[in-house]
């Protein structure tokens, strides 16, 4: 079960880490949010006027800090499975917050939220089996 919740946590983190570095990185180059077919009217109810800073934090936070999680995952230290608890709620939450702000949901906000429910759960479980 152990290597199981390993590999569905890996997994997890780094298809986020793919999509948040490649989409965070578009975001800062135009952020006008063309290169990810988007205008910048899809944040009229946000408190941006440009995809730069959420493209920044989307790089970061659940990019950089995904793949960092899935690494430290793949070494087996001792606090990867905080790190994955972390990174689930970080994911959870930035979905939650652009639903919110920007007054929509589609499906890659679902599949994302889910992604985030799973780290949790597996990072959670991890723990457990850690301290047994």
């Amino acid at each position: 079960m152990e290597k199981f919740l390993r590999i569905l946590s890996i997994a997890s983190l780094l298809l986020t880490a793919l999509n948040a570095i490649i989409a965070g990185l578009l975001f800062m180059i135009d952020p006008s949010g063309s290169k990810m077919g988007m205008t910048v009217d899809y944040l009229r109810f946000s408190p941006f006027r440009s995809f730069l800073i959420p493209g920044l934090v989307l790089f970061s936070v659940n990019g950089i800090l995904s793949l960092l999680t899935a690494f430290s995952t793949i070494k087996h230290q001792a606090n990867a499975p905080v790190l994955i608890i972390i990174q689930g709620i970080l994911l959870s939450g930035w979905i939650l917050i652009q639903i919110i702000m920007v007054r929509d949901i589609n499906p890659l906000h679902i599949i994302m939220f889910t992604i985030g429910a799973i780290l949790v759960s597996c990072g959670t479980m991890l723990r457990k089996i850690a301290k047994a």
